[in-house]
């Protein structure tokens, strides 16, 4: 699903989707911290970018695809919690809620999630 340049971005920072996530999704930049690609995850399941979530999905935990219901809609990321996870660190967590409508009911999702580094780049490593 594409997204117009100028659009608000989905992971609830100031920014136009293509200067914030949308630079990352298209591989023109890496996530500097654990929440920034938290954020940048959260926005790619918003817009269905598939390949963006697979990157950046542990191999150790990642599925062999991601299963998007065109039911639900992803609104709006509070992040609750960090710790470690920013460049000095080679591991974090990211405690987050995130807001939904499915099928015209609103609903919330909270995970503690743990981001490692691989290879230099930050990757998502599953729930805490």
């Amino acid at each position: 699903m594409s997204r117009p340049a100028t659009a608000s971005c989905p992971c609830g920072l100031p920014a136009p989707y293509s200067g914030c996530c949308g630079r990352l999704h298209r591989g023109e930049g890496a996530a500097t911290t654990a929440e920034q690609l938290m954020r940048s995850r959260f926005s790619a399941f918003g817009v269905g970018d598939e390949a963006y979530l697979l990157r950046t999905w542990h191999p150790d935990v990642r599925p062999p695809r991601v299963g998007f219901d065109k039911g639900l809609r992803w609104v709006s990321l509070e992040i609750l919690e960090t710790t470690g996870g920013t460049v000095f660190h080679g591991e974090g967590t990211v405690r987050f809620r995130a807001h939904f409508v499915e099928r015209g009911r609103p609903g919330q999702l909270e995970e503690h999630s743990r981001f490692v580094r691989l290879d230099g780049r930050w990757v998502y490593a599953g729930v805490v």
